[in-house]
């Protein structure tokens, strides 16, 4: 069994483009991904969804880990995290980007076993001289300098933004507080769905866009805005993604069952990355 036979259960249990999507999301493989559609992806600044990252391995970290946390400790359940991010990636193919995420996941697992406090910033810097000793040519490799730069725009951004956040959430309390009832549920919904997204998205893009504009000659303009509008889904959807294709192996019909639903949060994500790749002035080429 490998990924292309998996990719093949996927090509069963649904349609296209939403196969290649899937696949895509799950694996990386971008074979399957139709021309029109990858495009589109390029155009809305969301074809990383369709490359294997940090993303993935967290994913997989966070639904292992709650799973065997019903059965182990915590410590056990690390080290059986670890060895499963290990399995994963050589499923998969050690690229750059699922290299880099794989390291500081156990990283962030050993913290957890022998009990010392994770450093993210650390940790990153401890995958990259890693890869860099065993496999110099990486660092020309652009998925490694894309998944670098973008994981330490995260580090460095993302919690100093979460902090302004709390304090300007804070200032906002009274104003809320004389608001209507159902508007503050609507508000608060509303928030909680896209601001983690939308810091995120930005957080990565600060020393990347240099690289995605030399590289590509293409910049997304409406890249926060897409992502947005569907990051939030990546995690249910890769979880249910891998619970399907588990189903699958299993009784197809189960896939077939998982399919459904996987069908719709697809056909959700293929709609707004057409939508906003029709927007005027969507991207920038130079």
């Amino acid at each position: 069994m490998n990924v292309a036979d998996l990719s093949l259960l996927i090509g069963q249990i649904l349609p296209e483009p939403h196969a290649g999507l899937l696949s895509g999301i799950l694996f990386g493989t971008k074979a399957t991904i139709a021309p029109a559609l990858k495009d589109a992806l390029i155009t809305t600044g969301t074809i990383h969804v369709t490359a294997l990252s940090g993303a993935n391995i967290t994913i997989l970290v966070s639904l292992v880990g709650t799973l065997l946390l019903l059965i182990f400790s915590r410590q056990i359940t690390a080290v059986l995290t670890c060895g499963i991010i290990i399995g994963f990636v050589l499923f998969v193919g050690p690229s750059a980007s699922v290299v880099r995420a794989a390291i500081m996941g156990v990283l962030t697992l050993s913290s957890t076993v022998f009990g010392r406090q994770y450093a993210a910033l650390l940790s990153l810097c401890i995958a990259v001289v890693v890869m860099l000793v065993f496999n110099p040519s990486w660092l020309t490799d652009l998925s490694f300098q894309l998944s670098v730069l973008s994981t330490l725009g995260v580090i460095l951004f993302f919690k100093k933004q979460r902090l302004y956040y709390a304090e300007w959430k804070k200032q906002q309390v009274k104003a809320q507080a004389e608001m209507p009832s159902f508007v503050k549920k609507i508000g608060t919904v509303f928030y909680g769905l896209i601001e983690d997204d939308l810091r995120m998205t930005l957080s990565a893009q600060v020393f990347t866009i240099p690289i995605i504009l030399f590289a590509f000659g293409r910049l997304s303009l409406v890249a926060p805005l897409a992502n947005v509008f569907i990051g939030f889904l990546i995690p249910p959807l890769t979880a249910l993604g891998l619970f399907a294709v588990a189903f699958g192996l299993v009784w197809f019909p189960l896939g077939q069952i998982a399919g459904w639903f996987l069908w719709v949060m697809l056909s959700y994500i293929l709609f707004i990355v057409e939508l906003c790749a029709r927007l005027p002035f969507a991207s920038i080429s130079w």
